[in-house]
């Protein structure tokens, strides 16, 4: 014998107007009711941002142990990373919101963010190459690798652009040697070149290469001397493979513009701002070492455009003071609670089920029905 069962003639309006007022409330309760999720390795992160975060006052503290007054116009978080407009070893201009910016210990967990996404851990080696046109994206980098506990090979150029590590007093390699002394760093550079055109500062005055070869000499470092751009590109190879010691280098990190990282102006604008796993349209006709990487299955990791990177992952973009540990999307983001968009999904499925498939709907509104002179259900085979 068939299974016999009653179906409703019609769906009414009140039972419609149920299923619509769950539905549209459900939306709005998941959309009102968001909940913060943390990203992947968030305590990486935070310690990688606290460490950023001590080697910014170490510096503050030591150009302040030197006389250094902070200007509020350009340095107004007053962290004593911010350079100045000009002086004998100022390479190029170089954009003072983007040096502002840049001055966010949170950029060290953006670091992190990057390695992980690479599948650095602790031991894996890491090539580095800094300039000093961004000396706190410089710390990020180095908080983040030594927060993993990867071992970096850091090539530095010593000058800078515009608003960077500028100060005679307090190049990049004079950074370093501050924050392994006080003992917040235990890495620093193996090799400093002049840095600027072809890599030997061209341009420069005799003053501010003098300068710049008494900061290096003061390093300890390996000074590259290359005689021309591309024999620099050449040594820096060669000295990343001789440091490497025949073990994988894992990724290559660039902070800024150096001439012989990214390939002149050309090859900085064509890689992409964070991870590039290939070289960009026209990038292999430039000789870089970011270039000869990527070409060695080398990913690069491209700190530029500062700015971009800064609001893409929610850091501030104007900047009265120092950004807390911690803020950003890099550490956390809200999202829907699926056990709330669940339930009310399962609410509305359920209802129409209840008023279309049964008759419990017209037994609900079995009064309200026979006002509206509403047929009484079909017997249905």
């Amino acid at each position: 014998m068939k299974r016999m069962y009653w179906r409703p003639h019609k769906v009414s309006r009140i039972e419609l107007g149920l299923v619509m007022l769950l539905a549209v409330g459900g939306v709005f309760a998941v959309e009102e009711f968001t909940v913060v999720e943390k990203q992947n390795h968030y305590e990486e992160k935070i310690d990688a941002a606290r460490k950023t975060r001590r080697a910014f006052e170490a510096i503050r503290s030591a150009r302040i142990a030197q006389g250094t007054r902070f200007d509020p116009d350009s340095d107004p978080a007053g962290s004593g990373i911010v350079g100045t407009l000009v002086s004998p070893v100022t390479t190029n201009w170089g954009s003072l919101s983007a040096k502002q910016v840049s001055v966010n210990p949170n950029f060290g967990a953006l670091a992190v963010h990057y390695l992980k996404r690479l599948d650095v851990e602790k031991g894996d080696v890491v090539a580095v190459g800094l300039s000093g046109s961004f000396p706190a994206v410089n710390l990020a980098v180095m908080a983040a690798l030594e927060t993993i506990g990867a071992e970096p090979i850091i090539i530095s150029s010593t000058s800078a652009s515009q608003w960077g590590a500028n100060d005679p007093q307090m190049l990049w390699p004079d950074m370093e040697a501050v924050l392994v002394d006080r003992g917040v760093f235990e890495t620093r550079s193996v090799a400093v070149s002049r840095g600027g055109i072809e890599d030997k500062a061209i341009g420069l005055s005799k003053q501010g290469k003098a300068l710049l070869d008494a900061a290096m000499a003061r390093s300890g470092a390996r000074e590259i001397r290359a005689a021309n751009y591309a024999a620099s590109v050449e040594e820096r190879m060669k000295l990343y493979d001789e440091k490497a010691a025949g073990r994988p280098i894992k990724a290559y990190v660039n902070v800024g513009g150096g001439t012989s990282s990214v390939g002149t102006k050309i090859g900085k604008r064509l890689f992409n701002p964070g991870i590039n796993r290939s070289t960009p349209l026209g990038a292999s006709e430039v000789d870089s070492v970011m270039t000869r990487f990527v070409l060695k299955g080398v990913p690069v990791i491209h700190f530029v455009k500062i700015a971009s990177l800064a609001d893409r992952y929610g850091f501030p973009l104007v900047m009265t003071e120092m950004p807390q540990v911690g803020q950003g999307r890099i550490f956390s983001r809200r999202g829907y609670n699926e056990w709330l968009a669940g339930g009310f999904v399962l609410g509305v499925l359920g209802l129409m089920v209840a008023f279309v498939r049964r008759d419990w709907g017209f037994r609900m509104f079995k009064v309200a029905a026979r006002r509206e002179s509403r047929k009484p259900p079909e017997q249905m085979v």
